[in-house]
This record gives C-alpha cells, structure tokens and sequence, in this order.
C-alpha cells in the first residue's frame, strides 16, 4: 500500500510540475511575443513610431496587428523555430553590433522585408482575397498573386502596410513628373557642334542640357579572357571589334532628363514630328507609374530608373526630334569600348576582383582595400542600397561617370549567350548582335553589385516577365517596370561632322 501511494503521489507530482512548465513555457512564450519585449533588443530607430504610424495600427477597426503576427510564421508551421532563430539573432545583434552602422533603410526595401515576413502569416488573418470593397484594380492584382504564390510575396505589393511610409504610394501616380527644374532657362536651339569634340546639349523648348564625350574610333578586344576570374560562359569568345567614331553622354540620363520627356509627351500628349523628320509622325509617350519610380531616393541629377527598354527608346527619338540628331542607345560592343576607356584589364584601372569581392571568406575576415574601386564606382560596398549623384564619382579615361555602376544599363542589342561566336572570323566592325531575340542587353553594374560583377565584359539582359510581376495594370505597362529599380540608360548620337574633323582611329588592342 505504501508503494502504491509513493506510485500515485509521484505520478501526481510530475502531473503537476508538467502542468506547471506548461503553463510556464506558455506564459514565457506569451511574454517573449509582445510588441514590448519584441522592442527592447530591436535597434531600428523608427520600427515601433512607424509601426504605430501604418494601417496595422492606426485603422478605423482599432485592431492592431502585432509584431509577431507579420514577422514569424503561425504557429505549428516553424514558429518555435523561427522565434529561436531570430531571437538569438537579435541579442548578438544588440550585444556585438553598433546600431548607427546597420544600413536601416535597406531592411525596409522589398529584398529586406522578404527575409522578415512570412506569406503564410498574411494568410493567416487576410483569408479572403476577394472582398466585396476590393476594386477591380485590387481584383485583378490578387488574381495575378493567387495564381504565382510561390513567385511573389505580399510585400512585393504591401510593402507599407506594417510599417508606415509617408513617400510611399500603392496607386497610379497621377502626379508624377508635375514638378519641373527650377531653372528658369528655357532653351530655344539645340547644340551645333563644328568638329569632333565635347560638347554640351541643350534639348530646345526645356531646360534640359547634358554634356556628350567624343569617343575616338579604335579596334579592342570585345569580351573576357577564357582564364579571366569569375568571367561567365556568355562572356566570350573573345573577338577583336573596330568601333567608329560616336557621341556618349557622360552620365547616365537623369531624372531632370528623363521628366522634361515625360511631361511633354506622357498621356494624351502627342510630339509632332516635322516631315522631314526620320522619327514617326507623332510621340506618345508614358503613362503615369504605379508608385514611386524614384524609390524615395530622390530625382535630379539621380539616373532615371525603372522605365522599360520601350521607355527609353522613346525617349531618344524624342530627344532626337527636338535636336535634330540621331540619338540612340548603345549598342552592346559600343558600351563595352567606352566602359574600357581603352584598357585591356578587368576594369579600367589595375585591380583584381579575388582581392575586392565580398563573395570571400579570406577578404570577409581580413578586409579588403576597395579605396580604388570605391571612386569610380558605386556599388555594394559604398553605394548604402540605393543610387547615387554623378558628382561623387570620378570619370573613366574617356570622361565617362559611373559606366561600371551606379546603375546598369540599356543597350540596343537583342541578348544572346553566343553574340560573339556568331559574328564573321577576324575582324568584325561596328557589329549589332543578334537580328532578333525576346530580351535585350543590359551592361554595366549596379548599386547592389559585387566587385565580381562590376567588370568591363559582364553582361546581362531584361528579365520582362519577372519585373513586371507585381504590376496590377492588365494588360502591364510597357512604360514601367514594377520590380527592377536598378536599371536606367545613357545615350549616344550619331550626328558627326564631316570626315575631315574625325580623329584618327587607335588600335586599344594590345
């Protein structure tokens, strides 16, 4: 009998020392989730004011969404773990991080947010993507998502909704491009340049100008080497390519470029074009954009981003219209001449991308000098995720800013992983890749690049379907891209005088 009770008080005891973890883990679990403690380890100077500022606050129903809610899964789907995983990253975060240096702003974009927002956590409390309040607009957006799950986020779209953004706008920008350079100039003739020289452009009828750079005919070497480091297969073989004379603007088109088109041709609003025009007999030009195409970032003298390769090449006959030169944009062997300045090495000045890149474990922990780099570029490493002003970089040797980065650009070429094996033995002039293709070639890096992908031959193309995903116009806009800010152009112009001023072509080749 003694044995039975001993038997029957242990098994109540661990009864209740199991009831009691229980209850303790629940509550401990309970505490561990709450908007305040979640707050203490969080050093993000404005995630509480502008969680508080946002529609999962601040709404007409006055029930918050907590932080929790949004950034760990609902529980049973990997939310111990998750909680686990990001707990600890926190307290290293607060105890061996200085705070001032985290690039905040990052954390808030698209990419960042993908990593700390969960879809199925939107799911769980939005389980009706159709309500009856839903536009049409919103209708056909949610249609597009439930169809593509596993390819787009609900932040893709929703960004804003958790954490308040005042230059945020989830809507068709009606106003965009109303608001013109203060300067009062208006410009009544284009640039007549009288030999093969530098010279400024002024596009009549704006306030409008840009300087150009004469680049020198020569012969170089198009593409990488075959042992060239982290060259990708695309980026060869190598052919020997003479480029003639041509005009380059020396940074790319800016906002103050790009906004003078928009607000002359956008809309309704037609160009005529004179008779004897090469152009077609009239320009319309862009929509309004779905949001914010400058990112908040800024306009200016700031690259001009996330207008399509249809965009852009509208703009050149525009420009060429009111000028009356041919502008264009480059093709993909002239990009890479100019980029070179006449160098034959992996950027236009000495370096080696193994010494530079952040793909490293050895640089990672040693460090890297990227002194260099860091002033004709802007890229990963000194860019904070976002574009920067043509003043802060230096030139290449042919007086061209931010050719390697800032923003990656058009060219007119259809894209093909075998351009170069395609072309004619020996020397090949002024060639035009492929005559026909679905993307285009873009060249050059951007402000999220690694040093490895800021080279002179690394080429890439549009990816169409991918960065119009979360564009919730049908048909999608063939003006704006809804998911590339990192992509704009610069232009060339044909328009050389006669022969007598060309200056003699130089081999670069070596």
């Amino acid at each position: 009998m003694l044995l039975k009770n001993k038997i029957r008080a242990s098994v109540i005891i661990g009864l209740a020392l199991g009831i009691i973890a229980v209850l303790l883990t629940e509550k401990g679990l309970n505490y561990t989730s709450s908007d305040a403690f979640c707050n203490r380890c969080h050093a993000h100077p404005m995630a509480t004011v502008s969680w508080k500022r946002s529609a999962h606050f601040d709404n007409k129903k006055g029930i918050p969404v907590h932080c929790v809610q949004c950034h760990l899964p609902p529980s049973g789907l990997g939310y111990l773990t998750e909680k686990t995983r990001t707990g600890l990253r926190d307290i290293y975060s607060s105890w061996f991080k200085d705070s001032a240096k985290i690039n905040w702003p990052e954390k808030s974009t698209v990419e960042g947010a993908a990593r700390h927002t969960f879809v199925n956590s939107c799911r769980a409390c939005h389980q009706n993507l159709f309500p009856i309040s839903l536009p049409k607009e919103g209708q056909e957006a949610h249609l597009y998502f439930s169809h593509n799950e596993k390819e787009i986020a609900c932040t893709n779209c929703h960004l804003n909704v958790g954490h308040y953004n005042p230059n945020a706008l989830h809507a068709k920008n009606v106003s965009f491009g109303n608001s013109q350079p203060s300067n009062s100039e208006i410009y009544k003739t284009a640039a007549q340049p009288e030999k093969f020289e530098n010279f400024k452009e002024t596009v009549p009828g704006t306030s409008v100008s840009f300087e150009m750079i004469a680049i020198p005919g020569g012969t170089f070497r198009l593409g990488s080497l075959t042992g060239e480091a982290y060259r990708k297969p695309d980026e060869g073989p190598r052919r020997e390519v003479k480029i003639s004379s041509f005009y380059m603007a020396r940074v790319e088109v800016s906002w103050d470029e790009y906004l003078a088109f928009f607000s002359k041709t956008s809309g309704e609003r037609k160009l005529t074009i004179t008779a004897n025009s090469k152009a077609p007999d009239a320009i319309t030009g862009p929509t309004p954009p779905w949001g914010a195409p400058d990112q908040g970032w800024g306009k200016g003298s700031r690259p001009a981003i996330t207008m399509t390769w249809h965009a852009a090449e509208t703009y050149c006959k525009w420009l060429s219209s009111l000028t009356g030169k041919t502008y264009r944009l480059p093709t993909e062997a002239e990009w890479e001449y100019a980029a070179r300045g006449g160098s034959e090495g992996v950027y236009f000045f000495k370096a080696n991308p193994a010494k530079l890149t952040s793909k490293s474990l050895k640089n990672r922990i040693f460090g890297r000098d990227t002194t260099l780099i860091n002033s004709f570029i802007n890229y990963s490493e000194n860019s904070k995720d976002k574009t920067c002003d043509p003043g802060s970089m230096k030139p290449n040797p042919f007086g061209l800013v931010n050719m390697l980065g800032n923003v990656a650009e058009f060219c007119s070429d259809w894209y093909s992983e075998n351009s170069y094996s395609s072309y004619p033995q020996g020397l090949v002039t002024d060639p035009k890749g492929p005559t026909e293709g679905t993307e285009k070639v873009i060249r050059g890096g951007y402000f999220r690049s690694d040093a490895t992908d800021v080279r002179c031959s690394s080429r890439d193309h549009t990816y169409t379907e991918n960065w119009l995903k979360t564009d919730p116009q049908m048909p999608k806009s063939k003006w704006w891209y809804s998911d590339c800010n990192f992509v704009g152009f610069r232009v060339v112009c044909e328009s050389i005088p006669a022969e007598s001023n060309f200056p003699k072509s130089s081999s670069l080749t070596k």
